[in-house]
């Protein structure tokens, strides 16, 4: 934990709970290492904008010369609307554009997911116009568990690598380029995976002779418990460096890389802090369980599919007890203390000896909490937000 008790009862005793804080310190750190990444050919790096939307953190990033990449037509909108140029946004999107011609009028990248997305260009757009195509290489299970993987016959995002030369002879029918590629096959640490993503990729690249633009997408996981393994962004970075170098000696085509992080980014630079409400026990063979004042409306993530978050109590107890760390919503899945592995399980977590009202911190909370929740559940209010240096 980066915030020290003092801290963190400070904010609360101003701020109220629950309460996500976000470093600014952490997330300039984090920005500033991605971009001073090596590439053979030059990189370009996007914050996928889903993690954490909040207008301090696209703010932050915009001033430090990251890019955007938007997963709806309405967070591409949202971003022009907050002064960011629309050259800097790139629109991945499962659901087709509901504004594309005003998002292309103002310089909006659009990848098109699907045929009928690149129809829907091709019918938008202006002549000899410039497109990206999502492909899906059919690696199957690339996350660190179904949920969280995004290529493969289990996984609706992009176009079926099969289907490729159908969209590269519609493209030259209707006279436009498709110049960049881009690919994102889910989350994972192991740089071997992303060398078989990049493999992929160049492969596919091959048939797309006008391609001069890789997008490998994001999914760089980060190390929210001790069992888990943070991702090496320098040896990721090595691994893509070889391979294109490989492939611009081999064919004579050097790609510009870009790649759209968001959990790397934010995930550590944010900590929910939250009440100890009531604690409770179900006997002699059960579980002691602390309820928070918190839950899946500000954090699903692990009743989602059982994600792991370290959890402290703030206090200066001596003592340690085990416990099962439950929200406080009419929800017997609202569990944030899952078994590793096993979102059906729950398992107990050793933690200092707990009194009501007592305080406790959440971490990594920074990407896919605030964002990414059952708002307005129970009619709870949402955690609010601050950010400190």
């Amino acid at each position: 934990m980066w915030l020290s008790n003092e801290q963190a009862n400070e904010l609360v005793a101003q701020h109220g709970s629950p309460l996500f804080v976000y470093s600014r310190k952490l997330l300039r750190e984090r920005a500033e290492e991605l971009m001073g990444l090596q590439l053979p050919f030059g990189h370009t790096v996007r914050y996928a904008v889903k993690a954490n939307p909040h207008p301090e953190i696209v703010k932050l990033f915009d001033e430090l010369g990251l890019h955007f990449d938007a997963s709806s037509s309405y967070e591409a909108a949202e971003l022009l609307e907050r002064g960011i140029a629309g050259e800097k946004i790139s629109l991945s999107s499962q659901q087709s554009a509901h504004n594309l011609p005003e998002l292309l009028e103002a310089g909006v990248q659009y990848a098109a997911t699907s045929m009928h997305q690149l129809e829907l260009f091709a019918a938008a757009a202006q002549p000899s116009a410039q497109v990206t195509l999502r492909v899906n290489p059919a690696i199957d299970k690339a996350g660190h568990n179904n949920r969280t993987s995004t290529s493969g016959v289990n996984s609706a995002f992009g176009l079926w690598h099969e289907y490729l030369d159908n969209a590269l002879r519609f493209a030259q029918e209707k006279r436009i380029t498709i110049t960049r590629l881009h690919m994102h096959i889910g989350s994972g640490a192991d740089p071997s995976v992303w060398g078989r993503a990049m493999d992929a990729a160049l492969q596919i690249v091959q048939r797309m002779p006008d391609v001069t633009i890789l997008n490998i997408g994001g999914g760089y996981k980060v190390a929210r418990h001790n069992s888990e393994k943070e991702t090496d962004m320098h040896r990721i970075a090595k691994v893509f460096a070889e391979r294109l170098q490989r492939f611009a000696d081999e064919t004579g085509r050097k790609l510009y890389l870009e790649i759209e992080p968001g959990t790397w980014f934010v995930a550590h630079a944010g900590i929910l802090l939250a009440k100890v409400n009531d604690i409770v026990d179900t006997g002699k063979d059960g579980y002691q369980f602390l309820r928070l004042n918190t839950g899946m409306n500000d954090i699903i993530r692990p009743a989602m599919y059982g994600a792991q978050h370290g959890i402290e109590v703030l206090n200066d107890a001596i003592k340690k007890e085990d416990y099962i760390v439950a929200g406080h919503n009419c929800e017997t899945g609202d569990i944030l203390t899952t078994a590793p592995g096993d979102p059906e399980s729950i398992a107990p977590r050793r933690m200092n000896k707990a009194a009501i009202g007592d305080l406790a911190a959440i971490a990594d909370t920074g990407a896919y909490c605030a964002s990414f929740s059952t708002k307005g559940y129970n009619a709870f209010p949402s955690a609010k937000e601050v950010f400190i240096d």
